[in-house]
């Protein structure tokens, strides 16, 4: 069988760029033991990466997907901020209730005065400039 060639991928993903950046994710999940979509014939996991993208076996949107969740360190999950009244609602109803164990503990932060915190801000010292920088 022909060896693949860029070319015969480059109608797939028109980035020459993003086809090798796709490739070489897919030839890794491949060494990390990801079912292979086609006959192997004796070639290497770049090559069967190459000839599943020109055989359309895999969605380039979809390897880029997983390029990019793959490459993610920290996914931030979008949760729903909640309302002022159910807020106000629940700082209510949680000092009308009995203390039980299955409740979780409210935390108090202190307050501070807009004239207390310039008071603390003015009282500190810059520090001092060093020759080394």
């Amino acid at each position: 069988m022909a060896r693949v060639t860029v070319e015969d991928c480059i109608d797939k993903v028109d980035n020459r760029f993003e086809l090798v950046l796709l490739a070489s994710h897919r030839a890794r999940l491949i060494s990390q033991g990801a079912p292979i979509t086609i006959d192997r014939d004796n070639d290497k996991n770049p090559v069967v990466a190459l000839r599943e993208i020109a055989d359309e076996m895999l969605s380039p949107g979809d390897l880029k997907e997983d390029l990019i969740h793959s490459l993610q360190k920290h996914v931030e999950v979008d949760e729903p901020e909640p309302d002022a009244s159910t807020l106000i609602a629940t700082e209510g109803t949680a000092d009308a209730t009995d203390e039980g164990d299955d409740q979780p503990e409210t935390v108090n932060f202190d307050q501070m005065s807009e004239e207390e915190l310039l008071a603390g801000i003015e009282g500190l010292v810059p520090p001092e400039k060093n020759d080394d920088y």
